[in-house]
């Protein structure tokens, strides 16, 4: 970042919290004037730099971090995404459970790169998707989104514990899928015509 968007991502960053650039030094218990446009630029002509303890205290009083504070100064859209451990994705109705963790879980800021609001991290638990997957894996899946044939998938038949599989065409059944399982359990490949709920995967931490 360059002298002038490190001042310009202040000046952003208080117009998003509805504050002017003295309004947001006094919340950071930072002098009102330490931010005026007359002290960035001297009549020494030497650029003066706000210091990395002010930038962190701003942050810390609207709440923010620098990433977002780089994604707000870059222009990148970002988007904050529920983190859900593995055994919570055992309830049968996963929008439910999505809409109650907006609330309840932890949650992780990333950049959108066209998230949506079906999208949430699964942070595994279990070595329950090995070799595909570890525990300590995270998975960032879509919810509620159309699946194709060679889509990886969480899903979950009535009944049964999620499993993780990998989309194919049934042979000879006019383009039909079926999920092939990619665990070491012996799983037979479940029709997909018969699963509660699909997720597909986006992206694998690991």
């Amino acid at each position: 970042m360059q002298h002038g968007d490190i001042w310009r991502g202040i000046d952003l960053l208080a117009r998003k919290h509805g504050l002017t650039p003295s309004g947001l030094a006094r919340r950071a218990g930072l002098d009102a004037t330490a931010f005026n446009k007359s002290k960035r630029l001297p009549k020494d002509g030497r650029p003066r730099w706000p210091s990395t303890e002010s930038l962190a205290r701003v942050l810390a009083a609207v709440g923010s971090d620098f990433d977002e504070f780089a994604a707000l100064v870059s222009g990148r859209r970002s988007v904050s995404l529920p983190l859900v451990a593995e055994e919570a994705l055992n309830h049968t109705d996963a929008a439910q459970h999505l809409e109650n963790a907006d609330v309840t879980s932890k949650h992780i800021r990333l950049p959108s790169n066209g998230a949506s609001d079906t999208c949430f991290i699964v942070e595994l638990t279990s070595d329950a998707f090995a070799p595909a997957y570890q525990i300590g894996d995270r998975l960032i899946v879509a919810l509620d989104v159309q699946v194709r044939a060679g889509d990886r998938v969480l899903a979950k038949a009535s009944g049964e514990a999620v499993v993780i599989g990998a989309l194919e065409v049934r042979p000879g059944s006019g383009g039909q899928l079926t999920l092939r399982p990619m665990t070491d359990h012996a799983i037979e490949p479940i029709d997909v015509a018969h699963l509660e709920w699909t997720a597909r995967i986006l992206w694998a931490s690991q």
